[in-house]
């Protein structure tokens, strides 16, 4: 279904639920569901890639029973059941369809490791059936779908956490307490990247529907799209059918942690350069890619590099921060401080814990979110700023312009190819609504 709703007309609509982007405020208090002792019942949506790792993760988390495992593929299905029986007493109930895991009244709360255009319609469905939800970076295709995510996460009173699981990292936050402390001054600007060695997904060729995956399903609110051969299970990310491409999948990460410790919320200004260059196949979204973000005072940057996986700082994932007296860089697992002569002043490591128990942690700050009411450390309006920044990266490279935008009322600033892209189509009958 064409999205023909106007955006004045929309914020109206939706100003008893959450101001503009621009004004998001913190979750409200929410009162504890259950004691800080109640064992609580989770399911897992999506069971390929990062869906195993939510299997890991919430099994570290004490008093927490996964009793649903959820995937359009069937082999999917039957490998996260198998995954939680090694170290689950109870074996989960296996379903293709989140529908009828959520219309379970005994069900806490879910996870989502879905394609990034089933984020948000799923966090909604989820948050309208009374359960809270951990979902995955970005959380939302576009950007109507940040204002919505985080509109149903306030209605029906959810506890809301993105997969951003750096928020909960120990050694992280250490980082970012000296950084604003002002071990380096006063910090003005950051820089990000992500790097690796893709290779091509080639030219898919149309092929009959695996007996194993309901592709009805999988493309969900999606407009729909022929099955080809080279969508599924991964290179989904690079088509804008389906994903925000490296600068949602791991840009986010990078952007988030500079907004942090920046302490900015949204840019005035965005601009996005790049292309697929590396190889000429069906990658609709940019291998190579340099995104800028003016904050007035502040800056940062964000540069991807899908293709070429030679990075900075001997990492492919980092975020280095420049201020008056030195710079911090967070990069791989440590964080190294140097002065205005580059010499090295302190290093802090990270490499104790590996990527599971970190995750664990963030699963349980969760976990404690629903028992307890203990604040989220990722929570969703916090999170959908970093993924705008995305989504408006998106935007100025789409376009090829520079996005102008207004923090104060999260609005688009005089740019109608721009705002054209703010939402999305709809296949009939599956438009989000709160």
């Amino acid at each position: 279904m064409t999205n023909t709703i106007n955006r004045r007309k929309f914020l109206q609509k939706t100003s008893a639920i959450t101001a503009s982007l621009g004004l998001l405020s913190a979750a409200p208090a929410l009162r504890a569901q259950s004691s800080p002792n109640a064992r609580l019942r989770v399911g897992v949506i999506g069971c390929n890639g990062r869906g195993m790792a939510h299997i890991t993760g919430l099994l570290a988390v004490p008093n927490l029973e996964i009793t649903y495992v959820c995937d359009v593929d069937s082999r999917a299905v039957d490998k996260g059941v198998a995954a939680v029986v090694k170290r689950q007493s109870t074996k989960p109930k296996g379903v293709t369809d989140l529908r009828r895991m959520l219309e379970d009244r005994e069900l806490d709360a879910v996870t989502i490791a879905t394609p990034d255009h089933w984020h948000a319609p799923a966090t909604i469905m989820a948050c309208a059936a009374g359960k809270h939800v951990y979902v995955e970076k970005p959380g939302s295709h576009n950007a109507r779908e940040s204002e919505l995510i985080v509109a149903a996460a306030r209605k029906h009173r959810r506890q809301v956490q993105m997969g951003n699981q750096r928020r909960s990292w120990p050694w992280v936050i250490e980082s970012m307490q000296l950084l604003k402390s002002g071990v380096i001054g006063q910090a003005f600007f950051a820089r990000g990247w992500y790097t690796n060695n893709r290779p091509s997904i080639g030219h898919g060729k149309p092929a009959p529907v695996p007996t194993w995956l309901d592709y009805e399903l999988w493309q969900g609110p999606a407009p729909e799209r022929p099955y080809r051969d080279n969508i599924l299970h991964y290179n989904w990310h690079w088509f804008w059918n389906w994903a925000t491409g490296e600068l949602g999948n791991n840009g986010v990460h990078a952007l988030d942690l500079a907004r942090w410790g920046l302490e900015v919320g949204l840019p005035r200004r965005v601009t996005c350069g790049g292309n697929r260059y590396f190889f000429q196949d069906d990658w609709e979204t940019p291998d190579t890619i340099v995104a800028t973000f003016d904050f007035g005072n502040k800056g940062i940057v964000w540069e991807g590099q899908s293709c070429a996986p030679r990075g900075f700082e001997k990492a492919s994932f980092g975020v280095t921060f420049f201020g008056e007296e030195g710079s911090l860089a967070i990069a791989g697992n440590e964080c190294r401080i140097y002065d205005l002569k580059d010499k090295e002043l302190r290093v802090i490591d990270g490499k104790q814990n590996d990527l599971f128990s970190y995750d664990a942690i963030h699963f349980a700050n969760f976990a404690d979110a629903i028992r307890d009411g203990k604040p989220l450390a990722a929570e969703i309006a916090e999170g959908q700023k970093s993924s705008l920044m995305c989504h408006l990266g998106n935007i100025a490279w789409r376009t090829g312009q520079t996005v102008d935008f207004e923090p104060a009322t999260g609005g688009i600033l005089k740019n109608s190819a721009a705002t054209k892209l703010w939402a999305r189509e709809y296949r009939r009958h599956w438009e989000p609504k709160i």
